[in-house]
């Protein structure tokens, strides 16, 4: 018996995509990983980041699709961990989230309506609040 991964069902982008014109031997550039994330970001009404494989992320993923919510999916490799982070602090420093990224980010991070929402704490509270439909409704990633 093999497992179905679970990956299947949400739209992922994996960084290995972005890829093309570099050799597999070669990291992945910093400003590779900055115009994908950014682009990402900016395209999508819902966008989780996080370590491929990480049941974190997975919990994110599945609580979106519950609520009818299809997220696009960044799975971060771990050889392109600390890239994805340093472009991720840059972000958040453009926005103003100075005072977390002390200890900041912890995969997943999720971008609701082009702007930093939060990562897993703040997607459950805000659940559990009732407050995560209207903030989703708000992005255009619901229309009910």
């Amino acid at each position: 018996m093999q497992a179905i991964p679970y990956g299947s069902w949400a739209s992922s982008v994996h960084l290995s995509s972005t890829r093309e014109d570099v050799s597999v031997s070669a990291p992945v550039s910093a400003a590779t990983v900055a115009a994908t994330v950014k682009k990402l970001v900016s395209e999508n009404a819902v966008i989780v980041v996080g370590r491929r494989g990480c049941c974190m992320s997975h919990v994110v993923k599945r609580l979106l699709l519950g609520h009818g919510v299809n997220p696009t999916v960044f799975d971060v490799d771990e050889e392109d961990d600390a890239a994805v982070v340093v472009e991720l602090r840059k972000m958040m420093t453009i926005v103003g989230y100075e005072s977390v990224i002390d200890n900041w980010p912890q995969f997943p991070v999720v971008f609701v309506g082009g702007k930093f929402f939060g990562g897993l704490e703040r997607v459950m509270a805000t659940h559990i609040s009732g407050e995560l439909v209207p903030v989703l409704k708000e992005a255009g990633a619901l229309w009910l």
